[in-house]
């Protein structure tokens, strides 16, 4: 299995700032860089999650799986959790709806959320989770808190990894 991770603008050393448009213009970028005879798989953490949700969306039938880690509905409606008094629906530009994002694909997604992550919490993954129509499993650790969701032992991603290959993606819906 290869591996490529991508660090998208105003992450680490990689210059820029991470809007919508730019994350997903990385996000592609990447893709079409990608030099592989074999299935494709996306995992994206937190923030991630909606670039992966996209691509999954923009190139559904090259995509043969997707992990989210700590994954949203909405950004929007996670920005709205964390300030309640203002009108976040109207103010934020950057919104990565990840379950518009995911209508376009129709393969098996693995979900994984923390019960304690403060950062992005449980309800919005279960959200996705719940929405999403093709292959699921999802992950739940309650104890979990943003952190311990992205470092799962090498049985977890077994079990991960089992999963979507059990669930090959269906022929791409219109």
């Amino acid at each position: 299995m290869d591996v490529f991770i991508v660090e998208y603008p105003g992450y680490a050393d990689r210059p820029g700032a991470p809007s919508e448009r730019l994350l997903e213009e990385s996000a592609d970028e990447a893709f079409q860089s990608l030099k592989t005879n074999g299935p494709v798989y996306l995992v994206g953490e937190s923030l991630g999650t909606g670039g992966a949700c996209w691509l999954a969306g923009k190139h559904p039938d090259k995509i043969a799986g997707v992990v989210l880690l700590a994954p949203y509905n909405t950004l929007t409606d996670v920005a709205q959790e964390h300030m309640p008094l203002l009108p976040v629906h109207l103010l934020l530009v950057d919104r990565f709806p990840s379950e518009k994002y995911l209508r376009n694909y129709s393969g098996p997604i693995a979900v994984l959320v923390g019960g304690n992550d403060q950062v992005v919490p449980e309800r919005f993954g279960r959200r996705l989770y719940d929405g999403y129509a093709g292959p699921k499993r999802l992950w739940e650790f309650p104890e979990g808190d943003h952190g311990m969701v992205m470092e799962q032992p090498p049985e977890i991603w077994k079990q991960i990894i089992d999963s979507l290959q059990a669930n090959p993606r269906p022929p791409h819906r219109n």
